[in-house]
């Protein structure tokens, strides 16, 4: 099992003819991803040939999946089209839609989010790594090497780095599924959404949530973890060095007095139950120290 995508998901790339959309796709492909088709409205007709595989273009998501029978998208395209690109995704009814696109406007970036969920498409980023089933899917640029391990630990991360890092340090464990949400102030699919599939998903055992400052959506997810998550969660937060008043990195990391701290949003998680490395090396000695007593308590 996984969360989101699996070995069944067809995939679309928009803008696979570009830079970035070339080179990842072939990643993709080269992770098994079933991507079935690019979209590109000035090449449709063409293929592209990638090592063994010729893809085909299509000159809009709806004609993709009308032709492959897509549910998922990744979206490569600049700034300027990213909008409208995730729009045609939405109007074409896709299942999720991932956008990996990063230094889309707020405003464009909460009018696509808001057009897909009355659609009924799941959004994932924008600005995201994508996300990963290690042994089934990988939509987006998260390196399937780092990670090729089927497992029982389920990720949600806002930042990229930090989930390569984690399935790294975990790769002999491995992963159901590893999500990268995004840092940006509005993102599609939140920390909560995640948790809510993982709770749900048979296969993972237990979940680790990576939160860094700004904002308020590690407290919310500490709050439904309280009321609605049964598995352990393993956290971890970037950011406590981060002088206040200063935005770090990501659009949302910026925080204000006491508000958005990374000291705040621990004690957050603590208060719930969740022990929250203070390193990423940390956090993963938490999760397999966690996983062998669940499993020494299985046992006996």
């Amino acid at each position: 099992m996984a969360i989101f995508l699996t070995k069944e998901s067809k995939v679309l790339v928009q803008g696979m003819t570009g830079g970035e959309g070339m080179k990842h796709t072939r990643r993709m492909l080269a992770a098994g991803t079933d991507i079935v088709g690019g979209v590109n409205p000035r090449k449709a007709g063409r293929t592209v040939d990638f090592d063994d595989r010729a893809v085909p273009v299509f000159g809009s998501v709806s004609e993709g999946m009308a032709a492959t029978g897509a549910d998922v998208t990744v979206v490569f395209v600049p700034p300027p089209f990213a909008k409208a690109a995730v729009i045609e995704a939405a109007d074409a009814r896709i299942g999720l839609a991932v956008v990996i696109t990063e230094g889309i406007p707020v405003h464009d970036a909460v009018a696509f989010q808001a057009y897909a969920k009355k659609r009924g498409t799941r959004i994932v980023g924008p600005n995201c790594p994508g996300l990963i089933s290690p042994g089934q899917s990988n939509a987006g640029i998260i390196p399937a090497d780092i990670a090729a391990k089927p497992g029982r630990i389920g990720l949600v991360s806002k930042s990229g780095t930090l989930t390569y890092q984690l399935m790294y340090e975990l790769r002999e464990t491995g992963f159901s599924s590893a999500v990268g949400i995004g840092g940006d102030p509005v993102v599609g699919t939140t920390h909560i959404d995640c948790l809510a599939a993982f709770e749900d998903d048979p296969d993972t055992e237990l979940i680790v949530l990576i939160g860094e400052i700004g904002g308020d959506a590690e407290e919310r997810a500490a709050a439904y973890i309280a009321e609605r998550v049964t598995k352990p969660v393993i956290g971890y937060i970037a950011g406590f060095t981060a002088p206040e008043g200063k935005t770090m990195g990501h659009a949302g990391a910026i925080v204000s007095g006491s508000s958005g701290t990374a000291e705040a949003k621990k004690k957050a998680l603590e208060a719930v139950g969740v022990r929250v490395g203070s390193t990423p090396s940390e956090t993963a000695r938490l999760v397999l120290d966690r996983l062998a007593t669940s499993r020494d308590v299985a046992h006996n």
